[in-house]
């Protein structure tokens, strides 16, 4: 990991070149932006809403690796309201090491609309239990409820919701109390069948009475150990039985993770416009995994084929977060990974049947080359109709500079703005405030906390305060925005793909129940329309097939739609 000096000058000189649903379609937010200081894109309007969540990683001294992972947060309206719910996940006391910190629980932070974000963790029962890293959200039981899956360092925990505001431990019952370490998950129908199926991402086989000592150990200096050091641990893939319960399925449906190091989780209609989801694990410093649906509940790993395994010099790389979305509007997903400090970010554009690395004719080579991110997130920010990109960053190493003092190991978020062709402008130098503050980024989830049809973004960050970033975009054009609901599907509509077609251009989402780094972001399909009123037609293919024609729509409203049926206004 030592530099030469001249090396070490070049990149310092490039380090520094570098960082050169309502009633009211316009519902009055929480904070107006005369309350909030001229902060570029974003505000910072975590205590005006009342979140107060700090995350704690044990304090050992000894460098556990699991202290610098984590947290995730995920979004969800768990008493179904129509106000976005917050889901934020604490680790606290290592698991066998005696070290005492502050009781670690997870927060539920119930959104109350103008009065702002309200704690009912106890009221609730949704403390979970564990060493948390990352949670996700969805409908497993087909009840209408959205419920929570916890992703730990030990035993993972499923809390049912009983649609009564209250949630319940159902792990036991259900049998998904995966023990090894896991970061991120996602709900979604493999087959489909109309019940969510569960993928977990497992990392390393790492435990507290394995660990090894790292560092400049002659000096008595302590570091994070390279994952390298430790074997991984295997992915695993949970079928729905469609009664409450699943079963391991993860040798039967060919999804084996031989080396697979998974922090990132995407999934989504990836290879092949078939209807069938298909999975991508971020993998750290082994090749990343792209398990193709091939139908009948079996995949087959094709990352390599696809050309999504490594990058453009055949290396692997330390891969994060997961983001994934039409980035150059052509219909087809593409994904976005992010990656070590001097490896840069990496974009792979799909054509449907196979993956172009471009990064660096993405314009995302020199922007992302310095820093280390985790949480990412496409996201029209400003409703012009093409997706952005919101990266959270932080370092794994808390000396980061003492080994390369190009790099640290607080670093600022990052904001990327698409021109819906495939290239991105940093935005980053202009954003002001908090969102600019060097930090230590884990999760992050795009959010419409307060229904104004502008993208908000929520960071976890590792042993410091989680933060919520309000869009107070005054530019930002028209929008719409649809919560689906399944009738013959699943009551989620996980996995439903919705093309727009407004202002003679078509954009594409899928609904997706975890993605990212750790965490899930807002259920609903948002869309920026730029200067069009009107939408002109909307297509929707729900899970198993089913096609959906509407429209013509008004802008600048959320619209509930039932399978089926004829669009609401939300």
């Amino acid at each position: 990991m030592r530099m030469t000096l001249l090396r070490s000058a070049l990149l310092l000189a490039l380090f520094w070149i570098v960082s050169g649903c309502t009633d009211d379609p316009q519902p009055k937010s929480q904070v107006q932006p005369s309350e909030a200081a001229n902060t570029g894109l974003f505000a910072d309007v975590t205590d005006a809403v009342h979140i107060d969540f700090t995350h704690h990683a044990g304090g050992s001294g000894k460098k556990y690796i699991v202290e610098t992972m984590g947290p995730g947060a995920a979004v969800l309206d768990f008493d179904n309201d129509g106000w976005m719910d917050l889901y934020v996940v604490e680790s606290g006391q290592i698991p066998g090491t005696g070290t005492k910190v502050v009781p670690n629980s997870n927060r539920l932070y119930r959104n109350a609309g103008k009065a702002g974000f309200v704690d009912v963790t106890a009221a609730a029962n949704a403390t979970g239990r564990g060493y948390g890293q990352g949670v996700t959200a969805g409908d497993y039981d087909n009840d209408g409820d959205t419920d929570l899956y916890l992703l730990n360092f030990g035993p993972n925990v499923l809390l049912r919701n009983e649609g009564n505001g209250t949630f319940s431990d159902a792990t036991v019952a259900a049998g998904v109390g995966d023990p090894s370490w896991s970061v991120s998950g996602a709900f979604f129908d493999a087959e489909p069948d109309g019940d969510l199926d569960l993928f977990v991402v497992n990392y390393l086989n790492f435990t507290v009475a394995t660990h090894r000592p790292c560092g400049k150990l002659t000096e008595g200096k302590l570091s994070t150990c390279h994952p390298d050091v430790y074997k991984h641990s295997a992915d695993r893939f949970y079928r729905n039985r469609g009664d409450g319960t699943f079963e391991d399925a993860s040798k039967d449906s060919g999804l084996i993770d031989v080396d697979g190091k998974g922090l990132g989780l995407g999934i989504g209609d990836l290879v092949g416009n078939d209807g069938l989801p298909d999975i991508f694990v971020a993998n750290d410093s082994t090749p990343n995994q792209l398990y193709r649906n091939l139908g009948g509940g079996k995949f087959e790993e094709q990352g390599v084929w696809l050309g999504c395994s490594h990058n453009d010099d055949g290396k692997t790389e330390a891969g994060m977060g997961v983001a994934t979305g039409d980035v150059n509007n052509d219909g087809h997903l593409d994904v976005y990974i992010t990656n070590l400090s001097m490896e840069t970010n990496a974009l792979y554009l799909g054509s449907g049947e196979e993956f172009t690395y471009a990064t660096r004719s993405a314009g995302l080579h020199a922007p992302t080359l310095v820093n280390l991110g985790f949480g990412n997130n496409f996201a029209d920010l400003d409703n012009d109709s093409d997706l952005d990109i919101f990266t959270a960053n932080g370092h794994v190493m808390d000396d980061a500079q003492e080994l390369n003092e190009v790099t640290r190991y607080r670093q600022p978020h990052q904001v990327l703005f698409g021109d819906g062709k495939g290239t991105f402008t940093d935005l980053s130098a202009a954003q002001k405030g908090a969102v600019a503050e060097p930090r230590v980024g884990r999760g992050s989830v795009v959010m419409d906390y307060d229904n104004d049809g502008r993208l908000d973004i929520f960071v976890v960050h590792n042993i410091d305060k989680a933060r919520l970033f309000r869009n107070q975009s005054t530019s930002a054009g028209h929008w719409i925005g649809f919560s689906l609901r399944g009738a013959k599907c699943n009551q989620g509509a996980v996995g439903a793909r919705i093309t727009v077609q407004a202002d003679g251009k078509k954009q594409v989402r899928e609904v997706m129940a975890g993605t990212s780094y750790a965490s899930c972001s807002d259920p609903r399909l948002h869309f920026g329309i730029g200067s069009a009123a009107n939408v002109e037609k909307i297509t929707i293919r729900w899970p198993g097939g089913r096609v959906q024609e509407l429209g013509p729509l008004p802008t600048d409203r959320y619209w509930s739609i039932v399978e089926g049926e004829t669009p609401a206004r939300r």
